[in-house]
């Protein structure tokens, strides 16, 4: 069973974020603020988003505040914007539900014209839930730690330019697994498997499964493959002092963390989860079907 949990918790308090400077996500939220506030929900706007919408005394918060005092969070936009949001709400005991206004919407489920029903089951307490484990990485520099962050897709190792080979070294948990000649390495969660991972021939990972994916960038052997391992694993990249400087640990494409020859990456799990709700229809491998153009049923 790929959904976790069934709940019954009734939500009363709902923050709402957006997608920056698009109409239509606007318009939604505009929707949704109006059709919650008629219902008698306390509604808490984040603050970048509550600056473009057209709505007198809105009560603005920081995305910080706004995991601390809702139970819900609903955020209207495409995956990326629930990346960004994730990436902080994770920290906090707070409930994550999708409006989809961008593109894939792997994350978000909600139809944006037509949300009142599932969204009034879901405030009822009928809905299923799920927990996304996010990645850490560590950038380590004579045993100092010189930048961190977080990601709910992927860590990936790359270089400015493209063609170019990276050489590097992989641990796990301290054991040696291998040295790499290639363009660089994404290591992914279950919820990443289906985005840049899987353009690049990773494996598609459930949500359920507790693991991590290493995939090559264009190895420089036909012999490297990705592997799977237990995400409780402590994954260590140590980078060539014969590399270029111009490489980049990427967390879910938002975030650039700099690396030199050298350095050593740590990436763990983090040990917040995200916790997604959806509406009881929610289906996996529906969404993979649609989304991936894959066949219908023969019979």
């Amino acid at each position: 069973m790929l959904n976790q949990h069934i709940m019954t918790q009734v939500f009363s308090t709902i923050g709402l974020i957006g997608k920056p400077h698009h109409e239509g996500a606007n318009n939604t939220l505009t929707a949704l603020f109006h059709w919650l506030a008629d219902q008698s929900y306390t509604v808490l706007v984040e603050e970048l988003t509550g600056q473009q919408l057209q709505i007198d005394n809105l009560n603005l918060v920081s995305i910080n505040d706004l995991g601390e005092q809702a139970d819900l969070a609903i955020v209207v936009g495409g995956d990326g914007n629930m990346l960004g949001a994730a990436r902080v709400l994770s920290r906090y005991d707070i409930a994550v539900l999708g409006v989809n206004r961008g593109n894939l919407g792997f994350l978000t489920d909600l139809d944006p014209f037509n949300f009142e029903h599932p969204l009034k089951e879901v405030l009822q307490g009928h809905y299923v839930t799920e927990k996304r484990g996010l990645l850490e990485a560590k950038v380590m520099r004579h045993n100092a730690v010189k930048s961190h962050n977080s990601a709910v897709n992927e860590v990936v190792l790359h270089l400015d330019k493209v063609a170019t080979m990276l050489e590097f070294e992989v641990y796990i948990d301290d054991h040696f697994m291998l040295s790499q000649r290639a363009d660089g390495l994404i290591v992914t969660t279950p919820t990443g498997s289906t985005a840049y991972s899987l353009s690049a021939g990773g494996p598609i990972l459930t949500p359920n499964l507790d693991a991590i994916a290493l995939v090559p960038m264009f190895p420089h052997t036909l012999s490297s493959r990705p592997i799977v391992v237990d995400s409780q694993s402590e994954i260590k990249l140590k980078l060539s002092h014969e590399n270029s400087d111009h490489m980049h640990i990427s967390c879910d494409s938002h975030v650039s963390l700099p690396v030199l020859p050298g350095d050593e990456v740590i990436i763990r799990k983090q040990q917040h989860p995200l916790r997604l709700v959806h509406p009881k229809s929610y289906d996996y491998f529906k969404i993979l079907r649609t989304k991936l153009g894959w066949g219908s049923r023969l019979f």
